[in-house]
Formats: structure tokens, C-alpha cells, sequence
């Protein structure tokens, strides 16, 4: 008999061999049919996993943990590649992961799936999940895996199995009738729990995403447990399309992107008027919190990039030219250029910290097939700042980096999450500094009353971080702003600064940015307030609109009244109907709109009609500047 730990502490005695799907039958149906995977004392398994012994046991339901989200979305993906399989049997399999909010799978296939044989294969999922089939794990020796998928033509897993037939473990599979295939799991019990689901599009991709390979057809889908919830995220998918920051940014003349560069954006007039606002309020912000702003070169000598290990680390996603017969790289990361800065003087502990801010242009080899509107690109702008300080003042800074990035999503209405990613395999420095560092992060974000999580592996060779994920009014998180700490490229250089003691002391060095990108960061925040940006952001403010000829003097009178406040506005004086162009300028979002004729010539005053509101009544003209006015200076949202 084995003693079993449920949730609360209960301990209840079951026979050695029992499943974990067994127990919760056991204690009520209304758990067997939601839980989707357990923890046998802390590690994710099958429900049909035996129990062989004492024991912690907790179950999880799609609502309750993302890992069980994303077991319950890959039996999906495993129904969709059976269903390929029914449908189109010389189709030949890749993969099929789990991914945010749905999955995919790719396929070796003739012909490009158009939107009826999506409609195919949903309906030969449906099906499947019908037919209720058990997922039933079992294992082979690397060999028979490989002679397995060899038999079957299916070439993509044959290179997978082969890539862990060297490690001498034997591979799992599941199978779920006729169906199986390979994966380390774990799974939901059987197809028949798998009812909202929805194929979403189809589309090419790159075998291990490497253009030197076939391009392979990737269909894109979601589930969920319950049909409601399916409708509110193809819904919610509906208006993310709307708010496409690509199509906005093509609507409202924000930006454009060409094939002469590509994932090089092109800003327009309107669009630099909301980069440069963007850009004036960074500067405000970080000259309130003692930053110096700086300037570094575009290009610089490979020795700097060997010594700050950037062409070791990173040389494949750099741009590099030879200059004079040396070679040179197009800086892909701001910090060596900083760190010239630091060392043209010398430096005491009265300094420290010592902040500089850059808004640096940067450029990266991204491929072509990552490359989307601006959220990944090849050429952009970082709002940068690189912080030297000594050890002890780590916690401090971080602390008031912190507060610097409440305070800016705050204004944004963007609430946000904290990520604490550590040590990665490629990194360089010893294994107990970056116990030091990553300590430190932890320590400076617990004692603002923050949270994080733990991500694994994932800090930049230098140093771990933190990595601040925004979210969205569509609830869509963005990685925007993070926080690294860096014990390493401050010693490569041999910085120094003298301390207190009188002695020369190496400082550590903070990266940080805010925005993550300017490009970026006007992507999420396009998408976010759906092209209705702050009344302080919006490339035009205020739309005037004279009903008649004889009424365009007086809008001219209030337009200069407004420009003189620096209240960005447009007249519009087209022959056109008024209905026009009130319509013309909502689909343009303009905050306010003022519409002029006798009357309000008469009274010196203007009809006012507010974005989202509509017509809001006459206002004098002094009184709508002040209050425009007021509204922008306090970067109101509305």
C-alpha cells in the first residue's frame, strides 16, 4: 500500500500499481473529467501513470497551470496530424508543439493546404475525438525507432530520433488508435476531452526554420476545454487582426515597410511625430532620474567586439565590412560603446552610480522569416542605459530602475510581470558570480513588493536578468523592458574606479532599456490603444472642420491660437461634405475634432465632437485650448 498526499494534506492509503486517473475518479468525477495531468511529488506525469509508493499527488485542470494548458494543446496537435494522416496519407510529419494560446503542426506535403482542406481536416478531428481513443505511452530502443519511421518513409522523425540515438535511451512514443508518434509527453488521457478546438490559418515554414532547408506547410490552431471560451478568443483574435499594427501603421501614414529593406521600417510624417514624442518623453523621464545622454559610432573595430565577446557569442546575427582592410561590425548591442565612454577619464565612488542613456541604433541579422511589421526587424532604435556602480549598490539601482519602469507602463496603462532568467549554458564568468548576480536581482525586486518568476537558462551570456513582460488591452503579453547584470564586460575591459579606500576597484555594469525598442514599442502601443493614441501622442490632435468657404478664416484664427500652446491640428478645407469629413477623421482617430460655422463664429466658440464620445456641445475657444492643453500636459487617456 502506498500513502498518497492530496491537496490540503490529506493522506489517503492506495494499492501500489494504482493510477493517478484512478484517484481522481475515485474522489469524484467532477475532477476526472477536468484534470488534465498530475504531479507525482513535483514532476508533471500521465494520469495513467501508476502509483509505486509514497507519494505527494496533485491534480491539474486546464484553468489551473500552464503546463496542463499546453499537455491539453499538444494531444491536440497530435489529433490534428492524425487527421493529416487519414485525409492525405504520403504527407510526412515534422513537428507539432504546443505554443501560446494554441499549437501547430508541419507537414511535408504537394500542394499548400487551402481553407477547404482545413475545413477537411477539422471535421476528420472532430472524429477523433469522437471515437474517444486512449493515448497509450510506450517505448522503443533508438534502432527500432529509427527502422520504425525508415519503414514508414517519414524522414523528418528518422532525424530526430537520431539526434538522441547517441545519448542510449530508448525513445517514447504514444499511440492513439491507428496513430503514433513520437514524443516525450505527457498527455491528456484520451481524444474525447478535446472538443473546442479550431484551425486558425496555414502557411510555409522552414524545416527547423532554416532557409537552406524545404519549406515545409505549417497549419496554425487553438483548443480549449469549453466552447465559450474557444468563441471569446477567436473573438478576441477578430479585433487583434483590426488592431494589426501593420495595417494601422498603413491607415493612419505611421510607418511603411518596403522590399528594398527589408525589416528596415520607414518612418512617415506622422509617424515621426509619435517616434519623436515618444523619443521627448523618454529624455524627460531619464533626465529626471540622473541620466546622461550619449551618442556612440554605428560602426566599430572587431578587437572591440572579440574582447566584449559579441564575436564569439553573437557574430552569426551581426552585420560586418572591412574598412582599410580590418574588419569592422555594425553595432548590434549599444554596451561596448558605452564602456569607450567610461573610459575616457578616470572615475572615483563620488560618481557612482554612474547612468548613461542612448538612444542607439542598432543592427541584427534577423531572418527573413522572423521578421514582422516592427516587432522583429533588422534595423532599430534602443532606448539603452548602461549603469556602472559599485557592488553594493546594486540593490539601490535596480530598485530605482524599477520604479522608473512602473512609473512609464503606468502612464501607458500597461500592467505588467517580472522574469528572473539565469545562467545559460554559453555564458562566460564563473558559476559563483552569477550566483552573486542573479542573488542580487532577486533580492531588489522582493523588496518593492514585486513578484517573478523563474526562467531557466535564458540570461544573456554576461550576466542574468530581468525581464519585464507588458500586457496588453487584449490581455497579449510583450517583452518590452529589461534589466541585466553584468559582473563580466566591465572586467574584460579593465574598468576601474578608485573607492573609497583610495584602492582601484572594477565596477559591475547594469544594461537596461525601458521600451525595449522605440520600433517595437510603438507596435505594442498601436495595437493597445487600436490606433487611438493619448491626446500627448497623437500625431494630430485636433481636426478643424469650417462647414463653408467663408468659415476657413476663423478656423485659421483658432488654429494658430492652438499651435501657439503647441497643440498639433489640421484644417481641412476640401469641398467636401462636413459628414465626410467628420467620418474621414475618426478613421483617423484624432482626439478632437472642432466644426465651425456662423453660430460659432457669432458666439467665438467651436462644436466640439470627442474621439469615442461624439458631439460634446459648443465650448468657447479659449476654454477648449486650456482644457486641450491641460489634457496633454497631464498625458491624459481617453
Amino acid at each position: 500500500m502506498a500513502n498518497v498526499t492530496l491537496k490540503g494534506g490529506v493522506v489517503k492509503e492506495y494499492e501500489n500499481g494504482t493510477t493517478a486517473m484512478d484517484i481522481a475518479k475515485s474522489i469524484g468525477m467532477g475532477l476526472y473529467k477536468a484534470v488534465c495531468i498530475c504531479k507525482i511529488n513535483g514532476e508533471y506525469q500521465d494520469l495513467r501513470t501508476p502509483i509505486t509508493g509514497d507519494c505527494e499527488l496533485e491534480f491539474l485542470t486546464f484553468e489551473d497551470d500552464e503546463e496542463a494548458k499546453r499537455t491539453f494543446r499538444h494531444t491536440a496537435s497530435h489529433i490534428l496530424a492524425q487527421a493529416v494522416k487519414r485525409l492525405y496519407p504520403e504527407a510526412k510529419l515534422a513537428i507539432g508543439p504546443s505554443i501560446a494560446n494554441g499549437f501547430y503542426y508541419d507537414f511535408d506535403v504537394e500542394k499548400p493546404f487551402l481553407p477547404e482542406d482545413l475545413e477537411k481536416i477539422e471535421a476528420e478531428m472532430k472524429k477523433i475525438v469522437k471515437e474517444k481513443l486512449p493515448l497509450e505511452r510506450f517505448e522503443m530502443t533508438p534502432d527500432e525507432a529509427i527502422k520504425y519511421y525508415e519503414d514508414k518513409g517519414e524522414i523528418y522523425k528518422v532525424e530526430l530520433v537520431k539526434e538522441h540515438a547517441d545519448k542510449g535511451e530508448n525513445i517514447s512514443f504514444y499511440k492513439q488508435g491507428e496513430f503514433t508518434e513520437l514524443c516525450a509527453g505527457p498527455h491528456i488521457p484520451d481524444t474525447g476531452r478535446i472538443k473546442a478546438f479550431k484551425l486558425t490559418s496555414a502557411t510555409g515554414a522552414y524545416w527547423r526554420g532554416s532557409e537552406k532547408n524545404k519549406m515545409l506547410q505549417r497549419i496554425y490552431a487553438t483548443a480549449f476545454t469549453k466552447q465559450a471560451d474557444l468563441d471569446a478568443y477567436l473573438e478576441a483574435i477578430e479585433e487583434a487582426k483590426k488592431r494589426d499594427h501593420r495595417k494601422l501603421g498603413r491607415e493612419l501614414g505611421l510607418f511603411a515597410l518596403r522590399d528594398e529593406a527589408p525589416g528596415m521600417p520607414f518612418f512617415l510624417p506622422k509617424g515621426m511625430v509619435l517616434r519623436n514624442t515618444l523619443i521627448n518623453y523618454w529624455r524627460d523621464v531619464h533626465k529626471k532620474w540622473g541620466y546622461y545622454e550619449i551618442s556612440t559610432p554605428q560602426i566599430m573595430r572587431r578587437s572591440l567586439w572579440e574582447t566584449s565577446g559579441h564575436w564569439d557569442h553573437y557574430h552569426d546575427d551581426m552585420y560586418t565590412t572591412v574598412i582599410d582592410g580590418e574588419d569592422f561590425a555594425i553595432k548590434p548591442m549599444n554596451c561596448p560603446g558605452s564602456i569607450l565612454v567610461y573610459e575616457l577619464e578616470p572615475h572615483s565612488y563620488k560618481e557612482m552610480p554612474l547612468r548613461y542613456g542612448e538612444l542607439g541604433k542598432v543592427h541584427r541579422n534577423e531572418l527573413s522569416g522572423a521578421l514582422h511589421g516592427l516587432f522583429r526587424v533588422r534595423c532599430f532604435t534602443q532606448d539603452d542605459a548602461h549603469i556602472l556602480l559599485a557592488p553594493e549598490q546594486i540593490r539601490d539601482e535596480v530598485v530605482r530602475i524599477a520604479q522608473l519602469f512602473d512609473e512609464v507602463y503606468t502612464l501607458f496603462g500597461l500592467p505588467y510581470e517580472i522574469e528572473l532568467s539565469t545562467m545559460p549554458e554559453d555564458h562566460i564568468g564563473s558559476e559563483e558570480d552569477w550566483e552573486i548576480a542573479t542573488k542580487a536581482l532577486a533580492d531588489a525586486i522582493t523588496s518593492v513588493g514585486k513578484t517573478y518568476i523563474i526562467n531557466e537558462g535564458d540570461g544573456a551570456f554576461y550576466g542574468p536578468k530581468l525581464d519585464f513582460h507588458i500586457k496588453d488591452s487584449l490581455g497579449r503579453t510583450w517583452q518590452c523592458g529589461t534589466i541585466q547584470l553584468d559582473y563580466q564586460l566591465p572586467g574584460r575591459f579593465n574598468l576601474e574606479y578608485t573607492g573609497s579606500d583610495g584602492e582601484k576597484h572594477t565596477p559591475v555594469m547594469i544594461h537596461r532599456v525601458v521600451f525595449g525598442s522605440i520600433e517595437r514599442f510603438i507596435g505594442v502601443i498601436t495595437e493597445h490603444f487600436a490606433g487611438a493614441f493619448p491626446i500627448w501622442l497623437a500625431p494630430v490632435q485636433v481636426k478643424l472642420l469650417p462647414i463653408a468657404d467663408r468659415h476657413h478664416d476663423y478656423a485659421f484664427e483658432i488654429a494658430k491660437k492652438l499651435e501657439a500652446k503647441g497643440i498639433r491640428c489640421e484644417v481641412d478645407t476640401r469641398s467636401e461634405k462636413t459628414g465626410y469629413k467628420i467620418r474621414e477623421a475618426q478613421l483617423q482617430k484624432i482626439p478632437y475634432m472642432l466644426l465651425m460655422g456662423d453660430k460659432d463664429i457669432e458666439g467665438k466658440c467651436v462644436s466640439v465632437r470627442k474621439r469615442g464620445e461624439g458631439d460634446i456641445g459648443a465650448m468657447g475657444v479659449d476654454e477648449f485650448v486650456e482644457m486641450a492643453a491641460k489634457q496633454i500636459e497631464s498625458k491624459e487617456i481617453f
